[in-house]
């Protein structure tokens, strides 16, 4: 019950930090994705069961709350949080750096996945502006605001029985 509670109370949060805070630290256009990120961590800490599902609410919300079309970051959601859950189990870290870098290559991969589906429902964009201007500028945004979500949020949902995923976090 006390998992259900902090899952809910994060990814609460991650929506009103996406909403409320997100656009205004925006920097050159490019904001940082608190649902992706919350997403990641909580399929490292979870699995991808609930990477999975969390990855589809929250990529839903995003579509929603957004200009854009509705349903492709659902679905890039959903395979991002999937995919970082079965990482899960072969993430044996000594600290922060490795789930940060996991968070990373994930916001890259994701960012890529979500610009080709984009390109498919018809958008008309530049590939090398896209990529420049949102992906690689993204995928570093994430990454610094994950070394202080990551510590935070993983010592929330962990409790004591759990996994050493995270080794020496605090």
């Amino acid at each position: 019950m006390r998992l259900l509670l902090v899952n809910t109370a994060a990814f609460f949060i991650a929506v009103l930090l996406q909403v409320m805070v997100a656009p205004y630290i925006a920097i050159g256009g490019v904001s940082p994705n608190f649902l992706m990120i919350t997403v990641i961590i909580m399929a490292l800490v979870e699995g991808p069961n609930t990477g999975t599902v969390l990855g589809f609410v929250a990529g839903l919300l995003f579509d929603l709350l957004g200009a854009g079309p509705v349903g492709p970051m659902a679905l890039v959601l959903s395979i991002t949080g999937y995919i970082a859950g079965l990482v899960q189990e072969n993430l044996f870290a000594e600290g922060w750096i490795l789930p940060v870098g996991v968070i990373a290559l994930a916001t890259f991969t994701s960012e890529i996945l979500y610009m080709i589906v984009i390109l498919f429902l018809g958008t008309q964009t530049s590939l090398a502006s896209a990529f420049f201007g949102i992906v690689l500028p993204s995928t570093f945004y994430n990454a610094v605001c994950a070394t202080i979500i990551c510590p935070i949020l993983t010592r929330a949902l962990r409790d004591n029985t759990s996994s050493v995923i995270f080794g020496t976090l605090w």
